[in-house]
């Protein structure tokens, strides 16, 4: 079996990394959200107070990920982290609800506020897209 290239490996690192700041982060927000946010807000207005301190996060970790690994402002190296982060994050978000509330990914897709939701699915876009974005800051 062929070793791994030095790219592939500081991807893999990278994008672990981005993914374990960002859902670990957003598992402490939940925390705060989920108990004490939506019973008095609603699960709309609590998700969407949620968004704007998840988007800080995602840039501080992005900008913290490409510093520690030293990645290249290379849109393929860039690109592979967030999407690789994305993927974990999207495998960790359905586990979670299978395991935590017992829905099918169906189910959970369905159960999502049509508002805060499609906010939540920009905000994933936006996540595996910042470390190129911020290639592209670099560069000017």
């Amino acid at each position: 079996m062929p070793a791994l290239s030095t790219e592939t490996l500081q991807v893999i690192k990278a994008g672990l990394a981005y993914f374990s700041l960002v859902m670990g982060a957003g598992l402490l927000l939940g925390m705060v959200r989920v108990p004490f946010l939506v019973p008095r807000l609603g699960e709309r207005l609590a998700e969407l107070m949620e968004m704007p301190l998840m988007l800080v996060v995602i840039v501080l970790s992005a900008r913290f990920v490409i510093r520690r690994f030293a990645l290249p402002p290379t849109a393929s190296v860039r690109l592979k982290t967030g999407l690789l982060a994305l993927a974990l994050t999207v495998c960790a978000e359905l586990l979670l609800a299978a395991a935590l509330q017992g829905q099918s990914v169906g189910a959970y897709i369905a159960s999502r506020d049509p508002v805060s939701g499609s906010v939540y699915l920009a905000m994933l876009g936006l996540f595996a897209l910042m470390p190129l974005f911020l290639a592209r800051v670099q560069r000017r």
